[in-house]
């Protein structure tokens, strides 16, 4: 049976709270776990001692036995010193999606082109600025 050590919320409506618990992979996240290992409480400072709370030989029993913990939780072994957790590296994160590119690129597009039409008027004012005056010379 794969097992997985992660958080099972509780609390209310916009007062999470939750449980760390070791459970079936295939188990509801709220639902039917093996053995209740801790306790999370989001709410509490992060210099706060009972913000997380852990029974560390039934997590190292249970890590011992094949369960993995999920990010989060690994996260708090990490900060405990009971495991190394590699950092996660995701380059592409902070690239905006293909509709927003997309619409930079047209915006760029139309900006090029206006930037064109300005040249192109400008040019045009200066060759009928000098017309006039070569045919005035021209007299």
């Amino acid at each position: 049976m794969a097992t997985k050590i992660r958080l099972a919320r509780g609390g209310s409506k916009k007062r999470p709270f939750y449980r760390i618990v070791v459970a079936d992979v295939r188990a509801p996240r709220d639902g039917r776990f093996i053995e209740k290992l801790g306790t999370y409480n989001p709410l509490l400072p992060r210099d706060s001692a009972e913000r997380v709370t852990m029974d560390k030989e039934r997590i190292q029993h249970w890590l011992d036995h094949g369960a993995q913990p999920t990010d989060r939780v690994a996260r708090f072994l990490d900060a405990e010193g009971m495991m190394k957790r590699e950092a996660r590296n995701n380059p592409n994160k902070a690239k905006p999606g293909k509709k927003a590119q997309e619409r930079v690129e047209e915006k760029k597009q139309k900006e090029e082109d206006a930037a064109a039409a300005a040249a192109e008027a400008e040019e045009a004012a200066k060759t009928a600025a000098e017309a006039p005056a070569e045919e005035a010379a021209a007299e």
